[in-house]
Order: structure tokens, then sequence, then C-alpha cells
């Protein structure tokens, strides 16, 4: 029988081969089992981990928020600089409801 490589008898020979050591395999009995709760288990490690993740930026985006307003000076800011315009005044007046007769 011919050896080199891409002869007929040799992709034969080959599958032949496989095929006799395919059969020799034997599938251990918790195979799916033992695979599928690894599966599991990374999968909530996954999860948990993701879920602390997002917990602890919230949380830096929440602290990190309350900082930045803590350091704005104490005294009057620009936006309620204590001078009342008229347009801020008639904003605060209190609103009659029309009653129709």
């Amino acid at each position: 029988m011919s050896t080199t490589p891409g002869a007929p008898g040799t992709e034969k020979q080959l599958r032949e081969a496989l095929e006799a050591l395919a059969h020799q395999v034997q599938p251990a009995p918790d195979a799916y089992r033992a695979a599928r709760g690894d599966w599991l288990r990374r999968e909530r490690r996954r999860r948990l981990v993701l879920a602390a993740l997002i917990t602890v930026v919230f949380a830096l985006a929440v602290l990190i928020g309350l900082w930045v307003l803590n350091q704005t000076p104490s005294g009057s800011g620009a936006i309620f600089s204590g001078a009342h315009s008229a347009v801020a005044s008639a904003s605060h007046a209190p609103v009659r409801p029309v009653i129709s007769p």
C-alpha cells in the first residue's frame, strides 16, 4: 500500500484508524451532570462578580457626586444671587383656579 500523503488509500486508512480509536472511547456515566454543574457554578460566579462590580461602580458614582456637591462654596452661588427679578417673583405667585359658572 502507498503511504504517500494525498494517495487514495491514505484517507481510507486514516478514517478506519480514527473510527477504531473512536469506538474504544467510553463516556463517563456522570460526564454531562458534572459538566453542567461546573458550567452552572461558573455562571453563578460570573453573575455574582458582575453584580458586585455594578454595585461598586454605582456606589463610587454616588460618593463622587456627593463629594463634588460638598466641595461647592457655602456662600451664595451664581444661581441664587439674592436679587429677585420680577419673573422669579411672578413664578412663585399662587395660582388661583378658574371656576366657570
